[in-house]
């Protein structure tokens, strides 16, 4: 018993201390990107890196997700006549929930995987420890601009698919299930706010992007330098950056709509 309880200390010690310095690093990180400003073509190329590459799953995955959206929802409001409010429950549900969760679930698992890998090498064949030798600072050399691009970069696709997943829904509703395609348009603008649908959506999607690029970029930085040690490491960021973002998803969502 006495054992275990050792055990059970030592791992929560070793988990407040890796928050200790996840924490650390993130203050370092902020302090690189005032620096970014004399560099855009570095953000720019980063940019590319992990917004424009992951264009193509999270348009495939928006069209594929607002079409699901538009025939499941068409299904259980015809059983009640109310197949008008099509319009409203896609794009609600895109625009609030769907919309940053999935874009942002996505980005963990391609994006936030690629970071930690990048850096996890560079780590590994001792990049990193030849710039300090060099005197450059590589957090602020590698590690912020790739931070800053993540956070740009992810609601800029949570609003790309939110978009190509209300249109396919509508493509569905209205081209193939019989919706008028004019009432659909006009519940969308008189039942959606701009803020506190829209914004909201955005919003949340930047929280995620500061959580998922820290995560990634953390355990790149800090992982074991070893192959085995940076698989491991895109292993967590997947995972922890998958969880981060449905509990922070249940916080935001009962602060911005639950009265909480």
């Amino acid at each position: 018993m006495v054992n275990l309880l050792a055990n059970v200390g030592v791992w929560w010690l070793e988990i407040l201390q890796r928050v200790g310095r996840g924490f650390l690093f993130f203050i370092q990180i902020l302090t690189g990107l005032p620096a970014l400003l004399m560099r855009p073509r570095l953000l720019i190329k980063e940019l590319y890196s992990v917004g424009v590459l992951s264009l193509t799953i999270v348009l495939v995955s928006g069209l594929f997700v607002g079409m699901v959206l538009g025939l499941q929802f068409f299904m259980t409001l015809s059983r009640f006549g109310a197949e008008s409010a099509l319009s409203v429950t896609v794009n609600l549900t895109l625009l609030r929930e769907l919309g940053p969760v999935v874009t942002a679930l996505l980005f963990a698992g391609r994006a936030g995987s690629a970071l930690t890998a990048e850096i996890g090498l560079m780590k590994t064949t001792e990049q990193l420890s030849g710039m300090e030798m060099m005197a450059v600072d590589p957090v602020h050399r590698i590690i912020a601009p790739r931070f800053l691009a993540a956070v740009i970069a992810m609601p800029l696709l949570a609003v790309l698919f939110s978009v190509v997943g209300i249109l396919s829904a509508w493509f569905i509703g209205a081209g193939l299930l019989g919706v008028d395609s004019g009432s659909f348009w006009a519940q969308m603008q008189t039942s959606v706010d701009w803020y506190n649908d829209a914004m909201n959506g955005i919003y949340k999607s930047i929280v995620f992007g500061i959580v998922v690029a820290w995560i990634a970029v953390f355990e790149g930085y800090d992982t074991i330098p070893t192959s085995e040690g940076v698989g491991r490491a895109t292993t967590r960021t997947v995972v922890n950056g998958s969880l981060a973002v449905l509990a922070l998803d249940f916080i935001l969502t009962s602060l911005m709509f639950g009265g909480i």
